[in-house]
């Protein structure tokens, strides 16, 4: 799959495919969320969870490098290549 099919899902089954096929590399705050990057299979994924409402308020994938960064900081780079 790729991230455009990704992000045509529902943002809960998105959250589903993100338990379920990816792997965590890094977390930031952002505006009161917590902001987790999952990798996928073909693409990156950000989870972001409102600690206010405890909830989920948005499920994205991507592949814009430039969405990494402000990851990059944060991320192990030797953690993502395995």
């Amino acid at each position: 799959m790729d991230y455009y099919k990704f992000n045509c899902y529902a943002s809960s089954q998105r959250a589903e495919l993100v338990w379920e096929h990816g792997r965590f590399l890094a977390i930031r705050s952002y505006m009161g969320c917590s902001v987790a990057l999952y990798h996928m299979p073909s693409f990156l994924a950000e989870v972001w969870y409102s600690p206010e409402d405890n909830q989920i308020v948005l499920v994205h994938g991507f592949v814009d490098r430039k969405l990494l960064e402000p990851y990059l900081d944060d991320l192990d780079l030797e953690e993502l290549m395995r």
